[in-house]
Formats: C-alpha cells, structure tokens, sequence
C-alpha cells in the first residue's frame, strides 16, 4: 500500500471524506477507485459511490479475494443507505465468510452488521438478534462499538425495551466521542432523541394522549387488556399475545370494541368499521355475526365479546380495563409514513420489502400520500425514490409492525 493510499484510508476512517478526495481523486487503480467510492458514499452521492465500488471491485481481479469482499461489503452498506432492500444478501454473507476465512475480522464484523441492520429494517428481529449473538464489541475500534450499540438500541426499542435501550445508547455515545466522527455522534444523538418523543398513543374512556416509549413498556405490563394497533396484537401482561395482522376484519372489531369499552358498539357501527360502507343490509348483519363468532374463538383467552341489545360489549377475563395503543400519527398509511421518516430516499419496492406488503398496495399508498403533499418523489422508473421530512416530534419508527406472522 503506498503512502497516499494509506493516508487516505486513515482520512476516510476519520470521517474526513474530503481529504481522502485530494489524495486519490485523480488516480483509477483499484485500491484508490474504492477509497474514492467510500469517499462520495460518505459525501452522499450514493450513485457516484456504488458505480466506483464495482468498478473497484472488477480491477482487483479475481486472485485479490480479500479485496474484492471488502468492495462487496462496502457496495452493500450503500444499498442499504439507498434503501435497495433487495440487494444480493447472499453476496454480502459470501463476502463475511471470505473476510473471515482471511482473518479481516473488523470488515468480517461490520459486514456482519449491515447483514443485522438489513433484517432489522425488513421486520424480521428474531433473525437479527441471531445473527447479533456472540459478535463481542469489546475489540472493535469505536466507530464500530458504536455501530454495535445503535443497533442493540433499536432492537431494543423494537422490543419496547426502553432500559436496554437507554444503556445501549449511553454507550454508542460514549463510543461514538472516542471515534471523534461528527457524523455518528449526530446519528447517535438523532437516535437518543426517539426515546424522548411520543412513541405511540393511548385512547381509553374516549381519551387519547401520547406515550413515551418507557410508557408503552410500562402500559404492556401494567395488567391491561392491550389492543395494540402499532402491531396488530391483542395482548395482556406476560400471556401469550394474540396476532390479528393477517386478519384485518377481526382486528378492526377488537379495535372498535375496546375503544369503546366498558359501553358497547352498535352493529351498524361495527359493520361500517369491518366492512367499510354506510348502507348496511342483511348480508352486512349476517357476515357480522360470523366474523363475531370468529373472534369470540379468537380471543377467549384474553377477552369475551357478549351480544347486547344493540350491538356487542368486550369483556376483559382477567385485565381491570381495556385500552387500545394506536400510531402516534392518526394516518390511514401511517405504517409508510413511518418509515419515510427517516430522511432517507426509499423505493416503493422496498416500502413492500420492509412492510410486508405488495408492491402495487405500497404504491397506490404512496400515490395517495403525494396528493396530500405528505410524501416526495425523485427520479423516473426503476430509479423512482419516496421520501418526506422526518417528524420531529413523534418517533413514529419505533413501533414499526413486524414481518407478519
């Protein structure tokens, strides 16, 4: 390695992008096309950046494996800042399996990182805290620890973990000050701030107010009967939870009915919320009283829903009260919203991805949210990417739902 490749490598480990630039803007060998690529990928020009890793990558040719997985892991982390969900994941876990078997273990390490912030934004946080375990921080430079806390934190904030998650980045932040990188400290700090805003709201006896993440936590082990609209569950204290996400029908009914509790809901009330009309006949009364059946079964463990004189009570088995905890955002594509939040330019195939959803559902809910002037696109075709201003005030990611089960 030559002196201005050295000095840029340690330039671009500073977090000093535009240094590193003016030791190999003009060079087109391999090892200062890839410096070059980390360079534009931390200046933002996410495009720039991934054509000048593959074009790093085929110069270093097939006998430079090590090389190669490094620009494969760094190609990888540019996707991921440009939200391509469904980038080649078996290219980066090919790429860690080589880093390991040469024992790169910081780059091994950080590709297993991108690996557990991917599955993390797709939902799938049971696969994520797998792939976390055993990977020890204690080695690792700061940068890197830092990397690790942030994401204990959101996995933690995922499992409304408010403690775990408060320790975890009180760590990142003492990591990210020994790394002296501007850039993690305010990624760090944008992080700490979602435990101080509204996570979630609470409506109960007609009254809705927000809550705090430590409040949340608090509510799901408080001995109420929860229906959390955040997650599309049912669930009370330490008992198993009941996931209503794949039945929208039965959860708009718990839903209409906890609001409603201790009172009862009209039928034409619930029918207008299942079934989504005004006019309501007897095929309307006749699917209602078999969709009720249906979650009566569903629910027994937790709740009774009883048949009253003008429509149906929830009944909680052993909870003192029923609440709902619903989106801090009152939003019919909140979900969406929530993760356009972040600042970051999305693809509507990604949206799906990381929802669950298909991709015409995703983009019907970001055409509508366009028209409200909620929502931005750029770009044209394949290359079309959604974005809004995060909210400030609300840490609407925090309750994101996870991969339907």
């Amino acid at each position: 390695m030559d002196s201005l490749i050295e000095a840029a490598a340690r330039a671009l480990a500073a977090g000093d992008a535009l240094g590193a630039l003016n030791r190999v803007a003009l060079r087109s060998d391999a090892p200062a096309l890839a410096l070059r690529g980390v360079a534009m990928a931390q200046l933002g020009d996410l495009a720039r950046a991934k054509a000048l890793m593959r074009s790093a990558a085929r110069a270093f040719g097939p006998k430079e494996a090590l090389a190669r997985a490094r620009c494969v892991v760094a190609e990888a982390e540019i996707a991921l800042a440009s939200r391509e969900l469904n980038w080649p994941a078996k290219m980066l876990h090919a790429a860690r399996a080589t880093l390991e078997a040469h024992g790169d273990r910081l780059n091994a390490a950080h590709a297993r990182y991108l690996e557990v912030r991917r599955l993390l934004l797709i939902g799938r946080l049971e696969d994520a805290e797998r792939l976390l375990v055993g990977l020890d921080p204690a080695p690792f430079p700061p940068a890197l620890k830092a990397a690790h806390e942030l994401i204990v934190a959101g996995m933690a904030m995922r499992r409304l973990e408010a403690k775990a998650a408060r320790a975890a980045l009180t760590r990142a932040r003492q990591a990210a000050a020994h790394s002296g990188i501007p850039a993690l400290k305010a990624e760090v700090e944008s992080a700490a701030l979602l435990l101080s805003t509204p996570a979630a709201r609470l409506i109960a006896h007609g009254q809705a107010h927000p809550l705090l993440l430590e409040e949340v936590e608090a509510l799901m082990m408080s001995g109420a009967l929860v229906v959390d609209a955040c997650r599309h569950i049912v669930a009370c204290n330490a008992a198993p939870a009941i996931h209503l996400a794949r039945r929208p029908v039965l959860f708009a009914i718990a839903r209409a009915l906890a609001e409603a509790w201790p009172e009862d809901v009209p039928r034409n009330a619930l029918i207008a919320d299942a079934f989504r009309t005004q006019l309501p006949d007897e095929s309307h009364r006749a699917r209602l009283r078999v969709e009720m059946a249906r979650l009566r079964a569903t629910i027994r463990p937790l709740a009774e829903v009883i048949a009253t004189k003008r429509g149906f009570a929830l009944v909680p088995q052993h909870a003192r009260e029923i609440v709902v905890l619903a989106r801090p955002v009152d939003e019919k594509h909140a979900a969406v919203l929530a993760l356009l939040a972040d600042g970051e330019s999305w693809s509507s195939s990604a949206v799906a991805l990381a929802l669950g959803a298909s991709q015409r559902t995703v983009q019907r809910a970001l055409d509508s949210l366009a028209e409200s002037g909620k929502v931005q696109s750029v770009g044209r075709g394949r290359a079309r990417r959604w974005m809004t201003q995060p909210m400030p005030a609300l840490a609407t990611t925090l309750l994101l739902p996870a991969r339907l089960v």
